[in-house]
């Protein structure tokens, strides 16, 4: 990958919507039309293969204490803890009906918590789903595994963190947002850098392979300033990677940014002068760029894949281990298995309903066709490792490459003329000055993007 360059004129001008390619196709267009059924069916294919994928696991916990205002996430706020008990026990009940879907000798190598905050659990709760996992499929035992779980330094003790380590988890994402006490005001998630020094020293000692730090640039009451106090902080801590995430305003979707004054949010100018810094700070600290909002150490996992071609993009962002099948267990769990995609519903009444009565909690989904595999990976290949080879497409996918995208080989000169990519023959590569527009570039293979009408449904890309 090329260094990226921040060019603001580059920016503003092709900075404007496009999907975040956590998936090809998106989830928008998934259909109601795809059913269990079809779940099951393209389990039933991946088991057959001559040599069946290891399994990805994806647990959505979707409790939270208390409401962060700027939250898109799906998430319950409460304190009941009666809603909590029975959530697990209808998550129980799903893990039972995915695992029988897939043949046992199949190896868990990669396992995440994600929420709301998977922290909101006690411990003994933690061990309970824990052991309902392993119970039902086979964990990986060795070290090359991933197992990372979300925390928040909030609902965190030291002692918590010896107890996830001894559970399993080897990896932890750790919420920040922002050390600044008047930002995290505007938010409402107050937490102090001496808590999550004392979280992240603990963890180191407990043997966990990778810490990351999720920062948001954009929260009310932002500057270039005050942002760099946070990255100065962050970067003497050093975690292994850092996601800096921009702040999408959005409270006609999301109630809780309603509580979040307009007014007091940075413009559009100052925020890409945070990123700008946050860049230039990040880099200048050894951190690589690893594309979007993702950087990492040299030695940490995620960049040492980005260097041996097994990084992949998914719904959790970057991440390793690309050959899983992915299993989503809990409301709004996404599963990619084979060539399919299947999303769980979103209530907890209507997943509890689906469950208890057998069934598997399966809202929408997708099957790819044909077309779909093909600019899929060819949009991996370019987010991830920042060019398209035309042979490799047509050593897998018995395709001429210049044919079969002649459309889109046409609307690329402007692109290479604005200096966003270089075009060599059988070769498109991405250049410093077009990293950060990697979303803008892909849309050009999105078949789906020609519908000018999902514009309003997508984030900008800066």
């Amino acid at each position: 990958m090329p260094d990226v360059f921040f060019d603001l004129d580059l920016i503003t001008r092709y900075g404007g919507t496009g999907p975040r390619y956590t998936s090809y196709p998106t989830a928008l267009q998934f259909t109601d039309n795809f059913k269990a059924d079809d779940h099951r069916r393209f389990a039933d294919i991946s088991n057959k293969l001559a040599v069946p994928k290891p399994l990805s696991i994806y647990v959505h916990i979707p409790f939270c204490q208390t409401l962060c205002y700027y939250c898109g996430c799906t998430k319950i706020v409460t304190r009941n803890q009666s809603r909590v008990c029975d959530y697990l026990d209808n998550l129980y009940q799903e893990i039972d009906l995915q695992a029988a879907l897939f043949d046992k000798t199949r190896v868990v190598e990669q396992l995440h918590f994600g929420g709301g905050t998977p922290t909101y659990l006690s411990e003994e709760q933690l061990r309970n789903v824990m052991k309902k996992l392993a119970d039902n499929f086979d964990f990986l035992d060795t070290d090359d595994r991933e197992f990372s779980i979300e925390i928040d330094p909030r609902t965190v003790s030291p002692d918590s963190i010896d107890v996830l380590a001894e559970l399993g988890f080897n990896r932890l994402s750790m919420g920040i947002q922002d050390f600044d006490p008047n930002v995290q005001k505007a938010v409402n998630r107050l937490q102090s850098v001496e808590s999550v020094v004392e979280l992240t020293e603990r963890a180191r000692a407990a043997g966990f392979k990778s810490i990351s730090y999720d920062l948001i640039y954009g929260l009310p009451g932002q500057s270039v300033e005050s942002f760099t106090r946070t990255l100065d902080k962050v970067i003497e801590i050093l975690p292994d990677r850092i996601a800096v995430y921009n702040y999408a305003h959005l409270p006609q979707r999301f109630k809780g940014q309603r509580m979040i004054k307009s007014s007091e949010i940075p413009s559009p100018d100052v925020k890409l002068d945070i990123l700008n810094s946050s860049i230039s700070k990040l880099i200048d600290a050894s951190y690589e760029y690893i594309g979007m909002d993702h950087f990492a150490l040299p030695n940490d996992e995620l960049a040492v894949a980005q260097r041996t071609g097994e990084l992949q993009r998914n719904f959790q962002g970057y991440s390793t281990h690309r050959s899983c099948d992915l299993i989503g267990l809990g409301i709004s769990s996404i599963s990619h298995v084979g060539d399919s995609f299947s999303q769980n519903v979103v209530s907890t009444a209507a997943y509890a309903e689906m469950v208890e009565s057998g069934k598997l909690p399966i809202q929408r989904g997708l099957e790819l066709n044909d077309d779909d595999r093909l600019r899929a990976a060819v949009i991996q290949q370019l987010m991830c490792f920042g060019y398209i080879d035309f042979d490799y497409f047509t050593q897998n996918f018995a395709i001429n490459f210049e044919d079969y995208f002649a459309y889109e080989l046409e609307q690329l000169p402007p692109l290479v003329e604005d200096n966003l990519i270089t075009m060599q023959k059988g070769r498109i590569e991405i250049t410093a000055s077009g990293r950060l527009l990697l979303r803008t570039v892909a849309r050009v293979f999105d078949y789906y993007s020609r519908d000018e009408a999902l514009n309003e449904r997508y984030s900008q890309t800066i």
